[in-house]
């Protein structure tokens, strides 16, 4: 049950600003907990994600700093939502102040990705905060077959879309695309914020 306190502050949810979850924690959890599940050894899983056997390594034992790029790669070998190598467990009501939750910095770009909400039994889609800054952009590399990107700018600006259909996008303006082709998240001024929404047919 939700209520609110005389002094104005509610009880019986979770804010995430009262325990940010550690990023690395949860995917050295998810890696070991899925890669065991798929019966695929710490060297085989590194191959067929094509990173080196020594980050994976680093990346269960929670030492590693885990990239955008490298935890596509991942969960794309393991067969699995992006999600699920940040999942977390479900709440009545979870709120996740602007800034908190579990960040995850690309490798090159000036970029950021939030995991806002992961795909619950029965749905098939994830929800992240975006945040990115002029420079160097974000390309994404094709994720699987399938799976469609929504993508509503809250503040700034940006060209997102597939890498030959980019669009110049500002605040309220909403894109939808297929994610299983290379595109692009290219912040255009500063403080540039969106949502995106990660859906899979």
């Amino acid at each position: 049950m939700v209520g609110v306190r005389q002094d104005g502050q509610s009880f019986g949810k979770r804010d995430a600003g009262d325990s940010a979850p550690d990023p690395k924690k949860l995917v050295a959890a998810a890696l070991k907990r899925e890669r065991a599940r798929a019966g695929l050894s710490i060297g085989e899983l590194a191959r067929r994600a094509g990173i080196g056997k020594s980050t994976l390594s680093q990346l269960e034992s929670g030492e590693g700093n885990p990239s955008v790029e490298t935890l596509w790669a991942l969960s794309t070998a393991l067969g699995l939502q992006f999600s699920a190598l940040l999942d977390t467990p479900t709440q009545p009501v979870e709120v996740i102040r602007f800034g908190q939750g579990p960040i995850i910095p690309a490798a090159a770009a000036d970029y950021s990705a939030t995991l806002l909400s992961t795909a619950r039994p029965g749905t098939r889609r994830d929800l992240y905060l975006i945040k990115g800054e002029p420079g160097e952009p974000r390309v994404s590399a094709p994720h699987s077959r399938g799976i469609v990107e929504h993508v509503v700018i809250s503040a700034g600006r940006a060209r997102v879309g597939p890498v030959d259909e980019a669009v110049e996008l500002g605040p309220g303006d909403y894109v939808t695309y297929a994610g299983d082709v290379e595109h692009v998240f290219a912040a255009l001024v500063p403080g540039t914020v969106a949502v995106l929404i990660s859906e899979s047919g």
